[in-house]
C-alpha cells in the first residue's frame, strides 16, 4: 500500500493519486492565450502520472500579468485554447486544475531570459496596483493604490475568470494569494498600509481575500474543489504569519474552500528564507492540524521517498511538485516503480514499463 497513490475525493472529484503539478510559470504567452507550448508542457505530465495538474498563474485581468508573456484568462477568446489542454488532460487520466491570479505590485516586470526590472510603458509595461503605494523594490516605479471602484474590479474579474474557467473544462479553481502578489498583499502589514476596511487589523485585511472567494465559490460548481494558496509566513518580523495563516485557514474552510496550497515567502524581497528539502511542509502541517482543513506541501519535494512520507505520516494531503516535474515528466510512473506500486502506464509506453 502507497499513501502517495491513493486516491483523494474532493467533492465530487476524485484524483487518482497525491501528485500534483504545482503551477508554474512558463511566460510563454501572447496577449494571454494558451498555445501549443501548453499543450505539450501540461500534457505531458498528464501522460506521466500526476493526479491533478494545475496551469501556471492566469492573469483574470490584463494589468495582473507578472510579465507581458503570461498566461491570461480575461476574456472570452482564451477559452478555446484552454479547453484544448483540459480535454487531452482528462483523457490522459489528470484532473484539470487552473490557477486564477492577480499580480499587484509585482506586475509589469520582465521575463527573466528578456530583461530585468519593470518594464517601461514604451516597452508594452503598464501601471501596477496595489492595496497601497508602495513599490515591491526600493526605486521602483509606486503602484497604485486602488480604490473602492478599483477593489471591485478585482472581484469581479475573479468572478468572470470562474465562470470561463468552468466553460473551459477545469475542474479545480486555485486562487492565488501567495508569493506577493495582489491578494497577497493584502494580506500582510508589510505591503498594506491602508486605513480603511481593507487595511489596518487582521479582519480588514482578509477582507478581499474572503470577498474573492465568496464570488468564486459563488460561480464555481459545488461538485468542484476549490484550493487557495497562500504563502504560510513572510518570514520577516511584523509580517504575515504561520498562527495568521491557521486563523486564515480555519475561516477559508467555513466559506467552502477545501485544500490550502501552502507555499511561504514572495512579499519581501530581503527575507531570510532557509530553502532546503521540504522547507516549507512543516506549515501545510501546522495548518492541517490546527485548522482542520485539507492542505498541499510544496518546496523541494523531490523523491518518491520524501512525498510518501509526507503524505502517510499526515503532514499534507497532497504534495505539488514544481522544479522535479520539469526535470522529469514522468515522475509519478518513476515513483511508483520505486515504492513497488504498479500503476498503469499509457498504452504507448507501456514497452518501457519493465
Amino acid at each position: 500500500m502507497s499513501s502517495l497513490f491513493s486516491p483523494l475525493t474532493l467533492r465530487g472529484l476524485t484524483l487518482k493519486n497525491r501528485i500534483t503539478v504545482s503551477p508554474m510559470c512558463m511566460y510563454s504567452s501572447e496577449d494571454g492565450f494558451a498555445n501549443d507550448w501548453h499543450l505539450v508542457h501540461l500534457g505531458s505530465r498528464a501522460v506521466g502520472g500526476a493526479g491533478l495538474i494545475i496551469t501556471e498563474a492566469a492573469a483574470v485581468a490584463p494589468e495582473g500579468r507578472i510579465t507581458p508573456d503570461d498566461l491570461g484568462i480575461w476574456k472570452d477568446e482564451h477559452v478555446p485554447g484552454l479547453q484544448r489542454i483540459t480535454t487531452f488532460l482528462k483523457e490522459h487520466g489528470a484532473a484539470a486544475g487552473i490557477q486564477l491570479a492577480h499580480a499587484g505590485r509585482k506586475a509589469s516586470t520582465y521575463t527573466s531570459w528578456k530583461g530585468s526590472g519593470v518594464v517601461p510603458a514604451e516597452e508594452g509595461g503598464w501601471q501596477t496596483v496595489a492595496p497601497s503605494a508602495v513599490p515591491f523594490h526600493a526605486g521602483q516605479p509606486a503602484p497604485t493604490a486602488l480604490d473602492q471602484a478599483g477593489i471591485n474590479k478585482v472581484i469581479a474579474d475573479f468572478r468572470a475568470a470562474t465562470v470561463r474557467a468552468l466553460a473551459a473544462g477545469f475542474q479545480v479553481v486555485e486562487v492565488h494569494a501567495a508569493h506577493g502578489y495582489l491578494l497577497h498583499e493584502f494580506l500582510s502589514p508589510l505591503s498594506n498600509a491602508r486605513t480603511d476596511a481593507y487595511g489596518g487589523s487582521f479582519d480588514n485585511r482578509i477582507r478581499l481575500l474572503l470577498q474573492v472567494v465568496e464570488a468564486t465559490r459563488a460561480e464555481w460548481p459545488a461538485e468542484y474543489p476549490l484550493f487557495v494558496r497562500i504563502s504560510a509566513t513572510d518570514w520577516t518580523e511584523g509580517g504575515w504569519s504561520d498562527d495568521d495563516s491557521v486563523q486564515l485557514a480555519a475561516i477559508l474552510k467555513e466559506q467552502g474552500v477545501d485544500l490550502l496550497d501552502c507555499s511561504t515567502g514572495g512579499n519581501v524581497p530581503t527575507a531570510a528564507i532557509p530553502v532546503g528539502p521540504g522547507y516549507q511542509v512543516a506549515f501545510a502541517e501546522k495548518v492541517k492540524k490546527e485548522a482542520g482543513i485539507l492542505t498541499g506541501a510544496v518546496g523541494i519535494i523531490t523523491t518518491a521517498a520524501q512525498a510518501e512520507a509526507i503524505v502517510a505520516s499526515g503532514q499534507a494531503d497532497l504534495v505539488l511538485l514544481a522544479r522535479e516535474m520539469l526535470r522529469d515528466p514522468n515522475f509519478p510512473l518513476h515513483a511508483a516503480k520505486e515504492l513497488g506500486i504498479d500503476v498503469a502506464w499509457p498504452d504507448q509506453y507501456a514497452r518501457a514499463k519493465r
